[in-house]
């Protein structure tokens, strides 16, 4: 049988491009290794960061804005409790770049946003406790995102849209207009592939070298209260820096952003060790006394990191009718609803009105 798109990997990005290209009234096949909503990739866990203050690089700011209307949107037509506008703080030297960039981010687009000098910050929330030449970025607009009620919304709406959703069935291999798996071989007019942490294996063509890191997830029943609280990014001036949420279900999650080991999708080491946690608890103790109290799990997942940490979305500068998204190197899920759309715009008329320039390939092919 064939179609008119088929969407290789249906996690965040993916369930989101089935769905927006299903929309369109196209034909489309989504496949996908593992079971809905799994646990093994990269949108699991809980909860995601959004906010639109973005250090990163103020190009990222309009796909923000745009990716905040659209899970309002999502919540209204699929019934998920996505999007919780719960604040977010930002705390580090003023001089640092994670504090500037996000500052000039907001100052450029104009979003609401206060500078919190030590003091302030202790005061408004009692549960940070930062350095005397320490600030906060606080932004009232950010929160977090719920990723598996994510993932479950956009898969039910692709379904709803006529979408023909495949799970547990692994793509073995893929070129223009044709997709083999373990069980079948499928033609499509376009293929659109969203493959996480299998980058290295389903776009080894691509000539990126993508490096998949392990990321370990903590999870505290705190002794201070976080039941009414922003979530957080950290970034002292020692380099341990560290991010988190309020309780959730009953648990804090707490995670460093980077220094995870490398690894791969398939042999990534799925045991939380007892030195890691201890590394959380040390992290913490100082600017957040109450937020390591008693340990109650651990969970990994994986990042897809570029070498310049900048995502990948284009079509395939050796395939007219491939389209790929992936390296989202552990920021990149507050933005899978506008994601799917730029996908659908790419697959079904070859651009988009959303700046993706930074996002391009040819930054990273032939790297070492």
């Amino acid at each position: 049988m064939a179609y008119d798109v088929i969407v290789i990997g249906l996690g965040g990005m993916g369930g989101a491009a089935a769905y927006r290209l299903a929309r369109r009234g196209l034909k489309v096949l989504g496949l996908e290794k593992f079971t809905p909503a799994h646990t093994l990739g990269s949108s699991h866990g809980g909860s995601r960061i959004t906010r639109q203050a973005y250090f990163e690089d103020p190009a990222y700011v309009p796909l923000l804005l745009r990716a905040h209307e659209m899970w309002d949107q999502i919540e209204q037509d699929s019934g998920e409790r996505i999007f919780h506008r719960v604040g977010g703080v930002i705390v580090g030297p003023p001089d640092s770049d994670t504090i500037s960039g996000s500052r000039a981010s907001a100052e450029q687009y104009g979003l609401k946003h206060e500078l919190l000098d030590a003091h302030e910050t202790r005061k408004r929330f009692p549960t940070l406790r930062p350095e005397a030449d320490e600030v906060a970025l606080y932004e009232e607009g950010a929160g977090f995102v719920v990723p598996e009620a994510a993932v479950r919304a956009h898969l039910e709406l692709a379904r709803r849209a006529g979408a023909e959703l495949h799970f547990e069935e692994s793509v073995k291999h893929w070129e223009q207009g044709r997709v083999t798996t373990a069980l079948a071989t499928y033609e499509a007019e376009h293929v659109v592939v969203c493959p996480g942490a299998w980058a290295p294996e389903l776009l080894r063509d691509l000539e990126i070298p993508f490096e998949v890191e392990r990321a370990v997830q903590h999870y505290f029943t705190p002794t201070g209260d976080f039941d009414d609280h922003p979530v957080y990014i950290w970034d002292p001036a020692d380099g341990r820096g560290f991010y988190g949420f309020p309780r959730i279900d009953g648990a804090v999650k707490v995670a460093f952003h980077t220094g995870g080991d490398p690894c791969t999708a398939d042999t990534i080491d799925r045991t939380v060790h007892d030195h890691e946690v201890e590394a959380m608890v040390d992290a913490t103790a100082r600017p957040m006394p109450g937020i390591a109290g008693t340990y109650q799990r651990g969970a990994t997942c994986l990042y897809t990191n570029t070498a310049d940490r900048h995502f990948v979305i284009a079509r395939h500068p050796e395939h007219e009718n491939v389209t790929v998204a992936c390296g989202f190197s552990g920021h990149g899920f507050k933005f899978t609803p506008v994601v799917g759309e730029i996908l659908a715009d790419l697959t079904t008329d070859g651009a988009t009105r959303h700046p993706i320039a930074l996002f391009d390939p040819a930054r990273l092919r032939g790297g070492a």
